[in-house]
């Protein structure tokens, strides 16, 4: 059942408006299209790597252990050592052997920045052989 409300001519009146309904709603669907393909585009690709094989390296007789502690303190050995004296401190226990190894351990809640100075500091006082200490897959359990 239909009902003519208006009783005026048939012709179709002039719209003097835009009808942006159908933009928005195009728009929209723009939107989430781009939403959805943005995190595809991302250089940052989400990989699974595969679990090392390599066998740990024999220790030498007399490693030198460089542990730095949760609040950042670094102990040489069994001895407690500063940052300012550490280039002092890894001269007297390596003999000035610059070729020798550090095997540098750091705690897990020690910041990436904070070990990379001690690394820097190491660097710069000639100590390029730098082994970085962790646990097999096997002790961390």
């Amino acid at each position: 059942m239909a009902v003519k409300l208006s009783h005026e001519s048939d012709d179709l009146e002039v719209a003097h408006e835009i009808n942006v309904t159908p933009f928005i709603d195009v728009i929209l669907v723009l939107l989430i299209i781009f939403m959805v393909a943005a995190p595809l585009a991302t250089v940052d690709i989400a990989v699974d790597l595969p679990i090392s094989t390599a066998k740990p390296q024999p220790r030498p007789d007399k490693p030198v252990f460089l542990t730095m502690k949760p609040d950042l303190s670094l102990v040489l050995g069994d001895r407690a050592v500063s940052r300012a004296t550490l280039a002092g401190a890894l001269d007297r226990e390596t003999g000035r052997d610059k070729d020798q190894r550090i095997f540098l351990r750091a705690d897990r809640i020690v910041p990436y920045g904070d070990l990379m100075d001690v690394m820097n500091a190491l660097r710069d006082a000639g100590y390029l052989k730098i082994a970085l200490v962790g646990l097999d897959d096997g002790e961390a359990r």
